[in-house]
C-alpha cells in the first residue's frame, strides 16, 4: 500500500517553484521522496530556497531561466541534459495575469500572457516528451485556473490561455497514452499566494470572493500541491486527461 502513495525514486521538473503554488508543489514532492529540478527567473531567490531544502536533506537543484522565452527554454534543456537522461514528471506551473477589460490590452501585454502561460507550457511538454517517454511512466501536470472553466470579471486573455492548458492536457493525454505518459491539469480558485494577497487585501473584494465559494475560505498552496502529487503517484496511475478544480466549490456554485 505504501508504495502506491509515494514519489520515491521519481525525478520532477517544476517551473516557477520559488513561491506560491509552485513552491508548495516542490516541497510536497520532496517530502514524498522525489528528486526535483526547479526553474525560476531570479537566481538569488532560487539559491536561497535550494540551500534550505538541501540543509533538510532533500535532493534539489535549479536552473535560472525565463520560460516565456524560446531561447531560455532551449537553454534549460541543454543544462538538464548534463544532469538527467530521463525524468518522470513535468509540472507547468509558471503563469501570469494582467487584470484588464478585454478592450484595454496592448499587443505587448497580449504577447506576454500568451508566451508565459500557453506557449511555454506547450513547448516544455514537447521538449520533455523524449525524457518522459524514456521514463516509462511519465506524468505532466499543467496548472490551469477556474478562469479556464468559467467566466470571471476581467482577464479574458488569461482565461483563454488557461482554457487552452486544459484542452492541451486532454489532447496530449490521448496522443501520448501509448507511451505511458499521463497528462492532467489542475484548476485552482483563489489560493493564498503573494500574488493573490495583493488583490484580496481589498476587503469588499474578499467578501465577494468568499460569497461565491461554498467552503467560505481562501485555499492554501499545499491543497493544490497535494492534488498535483496524487496525479503523479502510482495511486493515480489510471487517471489521465482530467482537470481537477481545487476551488472550494466555486466552479459548481449555482443560484
Amino acid at each position: 500500500m505504501a508504495s502506491r502513495w509515494t514519489l520515491s525514486g521519481k525525478k520532477a521538473l517544476i517551473t516557477g517553484a520559488t513561491k506560491g503554488i509552485g513552491k508548495a508543489i516542490a516541497e510536497e514532492f520532496l517530502s514524498l521522496g522525489a528528486e526535483i529540478t526547479i526553474v525560476a527567473r531570479t537566481s538569488s531567490e532560487m539559491n536561497e530556497i535550494l540551500k534550505d531544502w538541501k540543509d533538510k536533506g532533500f535532493t534539489a537543484s535549479g536552473i535560472t531561466a525565463d520560460v516565456s522565452r524560446d531561447s531560455d527554454r532551449k537553454m534549460m534543456f541543454n543544462a538538464l541534459e548534463t544532469k538527467w537522461q530521463q525524468f518522470d514528471i513535468l509540472v507547468n506551473n509558471v503563469g501570469t495575469n494582467i487584470r484588464r477589460k478585454a478592450t484595454e490590452y496592448s499587443s505587448e501585454e497580449y504577447d506576454q500572457i500568451l508566451n508565459t502561460n500557453m506557449r511555454s507550457a506547450f513547448d516544455l511538454c514537447m521538449l520533455s516528451y523524449p525524457y518522459l517517454k524514456k521514463s516509462g511512466s511519465g506524468c505532466i501536470v499543467n496548472i490551469s485556473s477556474v478562469g479556464g472553466l468559467t467566466a470571471l470579471k476581467t482577464g479574458a486573455i488569461y482565461a483563454m490561455t488557461k482554457a487552452a492548458l486544459i484542452q492541451l492536457s486532454k489532447n496530449l493525454a490521448l496522443e501520448w497514452a501509448a507511451d505511458n505518459i499521463r497528462v492532467n491539469s489542475i484548476a485552482p480558485w483563489y489560493i493564498r499566494t503573494p500574488l493573490a494577497e495583493t488583490v484580496l487585501q481589498n476587503q469588499d473584494y474578499l467578501k465577494s470572493v468568499l460569497s461565491r465559494t461554498p467552503l467560505n475560505r481562501i485555499g492554501e498552496p499545499n491543497e493544490v500541491a497535494s492534488a498535483a502529487a496524487f496525479f503523479c503517484m502510482p495511486a493515480g496511475s489510471y487517471i489521465t486527461g482530467q482537470c481537477l478544480a481545487v476551488d472550494g466549490g466555486f466552479s459548481i456554485f449555482g443560484f
